[in-house]
């Protein structure tokens, strides 16, 4: 754990000399110092590259942690002997080509190429589109998204993609938005909710939306037999497993209320007729939905995240909203104090199944045991 509390602290205290605003080239004291860049500019592209690099190598550096290293090393496996695997296409052509290339099964660098794009696209997301970048990046790392990218390698990097693709729905660059999500689900196909999900978030909601969500909620307590068969229908690899029985996390719901109780606050005089606000604001009111009517579904979680993931951005967007320096402030150590005490939470069960972070090891001290794939078994 001491590895993980050190790469926060310190990534964490980088995170604080990043600005969102960049000095206009040639204004103020030594506004240009390279190739057109003022100096806040080059003090955040220095501190984002060492927090890249420090994050990236953790996680690149990492041998047998998160919950399915030892499951994917082994689809990496099969993937390579052309044998049948249930992972999407662009993971398999990914292992394929870099087993190749490596001329041996290296599933140290496959993991490393899913590090480095999962981390790029959630900094590069929080960097361009937060109106606090040193907030939501903390939020980035006490929520739990930056570990749980070590558990989850396939959807977190779906996760990232959509976090990224937020602005291009803010803009109605529908091509790009497409395109880039089209791209993501060749490497997690649940990726292609947000199609759905993300273009339902930025109507203009009236009160018909409204009544529809909610009854869309209501229906769930009756009609779950045939929410599972298309379930099952999107997902046969589910049918007959432990994952049909569905679940939800307390934590998520409370979550999601906490920020929908500071939006309705703010929403009036902040968030109304505002399109970024709105858009944040109903992905939390969906995912709220979800999470309480919807905790049969065995991909609830998933579905839920893509929703969720937006309140790295919009709980910064709320707080700068504040006018009052002294209600902005109190807010800010409110959520600092949540964050925190969430992240206990979610040390004090990093090594359960299902997450299993802990220990941390890396293979410059370690080897990996044998596994099925080595012991030639297939």
């Amino acid at each position: 754990m001491a590895v993980y509390l050190s790469l926060t602290a310190m990534v964490i205290l980088l995170s604080l000399q990043v600005r969102n605003a960049k000095t206009p080239y040639m204004s103020g004291k030594g506004a240009i110092l390279w190739r057109g860049m003022s100096r806040r500019e080059l003090v955040n592209v220095i501190c984002l590259m060492i927090i890249f690099t420090l994050l990236f190598a953790v996680s690149a550096l990492r041998l047998n942690v998160g919950n399915d290293y030892l499951k994917y090393v082994e689809f990496m496996h099969l993937v390579y002997s052309r044998a049948y695997v249930p992972t999407e296409i662009g993971f398999n052509a990914l292992t394929y080509i870099v087993y190749y290339l490596c001329g041996f099964e290296n599933y140290l660098l496959v993991f490393a190429c899913f590090s480095f794009a999962t981390i790029a696209f959630f900094m590069k997301a929080m960097y361009d589109q937060s109106k606090w970048f040193s907030l939501s990046f903390i939020l980035f790392m006490l929520l739990g998204l930056y570990f749980q990218s070590l558990s989850t390698v396939r959807y977190y990097l779906a996760l990232s993609v959509a976090l990224y693709s937020i602005k291009y729905v803010i803009q109605k660059d529908w091509p790009r938005f497409v395109i880039i999500l089209l791209i993501g689900s060749l490497f997690h196909k649940s990726l292609l909710v947000v199609l759905v999900l993300y273009v339902l978030a930025q109507l203009k909601w009236n009160r018909r939306l409204y009544a529809l969500l909610l009854a869309g909620g209501i229906s769930c307590l009756f009609l779950k037999d045939i929410y599972l068969k298309i379930v099952i229908f999107l997902y046969p690899s589910y049918k007959d497993t432990e994952y049909l029985t569905g679940g939800t996390s307390a934590a998520n719901i409370i979550r999601c209320a906490l920020v929908l109780a500071f939006s309705l606050w703010m929403y009036r005089d902040h968030i109304l007729g505002d399109r970024t606000g709105e858009f944040y604001f109903i992905s939390n009111l969906m995912a709220l939905v979800l999470y309480v009517f919807g905790s049969f579904l065995p991909v609830i979680s998933r579905v839920g995240y893509y929703l969720t993931v937006t309140q790295v951005l919009f709980v910064p967007y709320l707080i700068k909203k504040i006018k009052d320096d002294r209600k902005r402030q109190i807010a800010s150590v409110i959520v600092l104090v949540l964050a925190l005490g969430y992240f206990a939470l979610y040390m004090r069960g990093a090594g359960n199944d299902g997450i299993r972070i802990l220990p941390y090891q890396t293979f410059l001290f370690h080897e990996l045991p044998l596994t099925l794939s080595e012991r030639g078994y297939y």
